[in-house]
C-alpha cells in the first residue's frame, strides 16, 4: 500500500509530458458581451490590472502563450467579481476554447481573444 501511495505521489508531482512551454505576455485582450443590451466590448488589460464591464470587475493575473507560435493560442488567468465583491469566476480561460471554462453569469459573458506582448503586438487566439 505504501509503495502504491509513493508511486501515485511521484506520478502526480511530475510534470505531464503533454504540457507545453509558454511565455508570459504583458497583458490580454478580452471580449465582453452584455447579454441584455447585446453590446460587445473589447477590453485590453495589463497583467496585474483590471477593467470594468458593466457591473463586474475583471482582473488579469497573467496571460501565457506558446513561444514558438505566439499567434496560435492564449491562456489567461482571470478573476471576475460583482460590484459587491462576490466572486463570479476565477480560473484559466483558453482563447481557442472559451467554452472549456466559461463565465457563468446571467448578464455578462467574457472570453479571451489573445495575449499582448512587450513589443506591442498580440498573440491571436480564435475570434
Amino acid at each position: 500500500m505504501i509503495r502504491y501511495a509513493a508511486a501515485l505521489l511521484m506520478a502526480v508531482s511530475l510534470p505531464a509530458a503533454a504540457q507545453e512551454a509558454t511565455t508570459r505576455g504583458t497583458g490580454a485582450l478580452l471580449r465582453g458581451l452584455d447579454k441584455i443590451t447585446g453590446a460587445v466590448t473589447d477590453l485590453e488589460i495589463e497583467t496585474g490590472g483590471y477593467a470594468r464591464l458593466g457591473r463586474v470587475t475583471i482582473a488579469l493575473g497573467e496571460c501565457r502563450y506558446p513561444p514558438d507560435d505566439p499567434a496560435g493560442e492564449g491562456y489567461a488567468f482571470l478573476s471576475i467579481a460583482e460590484q459587491d465583491g462576490a466572486s463570479v469566476f476565477q480560473g484559466w480561460m483558453v482563447a481557442s476554447s472559451p467554452a472549456l471554462n466559461p463565465v457563468d453569469h446571467a448578464r455578462y459573458d467574457v472570453w479571451v481573444l489573445r495575449c499582448t506582448t512587450a513589443d506591442g503586438s498580440s498573440s491571436s487566439g480564435t475570434e
